[in-house]
C-alpha cells in the first residue's frame, strides 16, 4: 500500500505541474483578434469605432465638447468658405456601447446671414440622415480593418 501511495503523489505532483502550466496560458493578456474588434467595444464609455467615427466625420468644425464618456461630441457654428452666408453647427450622441445604427443620434442646427444677423433656418432631414450614414459606415470599415490586422 505504502508503495502505490509514493507512486500516486509523484504523479499527482506532476498532473498538477502540467495543469497550472495550461492554465498559465489562459491567462495570457494576449486575446484573440476577434475579441479585439468586436462590435462592443467601449474603453472609453462609448463604442470606440463610432467614437472615432464621429470625430473624423465632423472634423471640419471647430470642436466645442467631446465627452467621450457621455459619448457626446459639439461642434462650433462652422461657415464653409464657399458659401459664408449660412452656418451649421451639429451634435453626435453616442448611445450605446454595441456597434449599432440605433446608438446613434446626430442633430444640427443651421442659420442663415439676413441684413449682419444670424437667423435660424430648417434643417432638411436628409442632410442629418447623410452624416448619420458617413459616421456609420466609416464606424464599420474601422472594425473591419480592426478584425484584418
Amino acid at each position: 500500500m505504502t508503495a502505490f501511495r509514493t507512486f500516486r503523489r509523484p504523479a499527482a505532483i506532476a498532473l498538477l505541474g502540467v495543469a497550472s502550466i495550461g492554465l498559465a496560458a489562459c491567462s495570457s493578456s494576449e486575446r484573440p483578434k476577434a475579441d479585439l474588434a468586436a462590435a462592443q467595444v467601449s474603453t472609453i464609455g462609448v463604442n470606440s469605432y463610432l467614437w472615432r467615427a464621429a470625430l473624423e466625420a465632423v472634423s471640419f468644425a471647430p470642436l466645442l465638447q467631446a465627452d467621450s464618456n457621455g459619448g457626446v461630441i459639439v461642434t462650433d457654428w462652422y461657415a464653409n468658405p464657399s458659401n459664408p452666408a449660412e452656418r451649421v453647427k451639429m451634435t453626435v450622441s453616442i448611445l450605446d456601447t454595441d456597434l449599432r445604427a440605433d446608438a446613434l443620434r446626430v442633430s444640427a442646427s443651421r442659420q442663415v446671414d439676413q441684413g449682419g444677423s444670424w437667423v435660424d433656418a430648417p434643417v432638411q432631414a436628409v442632410t442629418v440622415q447623410k452624416l448619420e450614414d458617413i459616421i456609420l459606415t466609416k464606424a464599420r470599415e474601422l472594425r473591419r480593418q480592426a478584425i484584418s490586422n
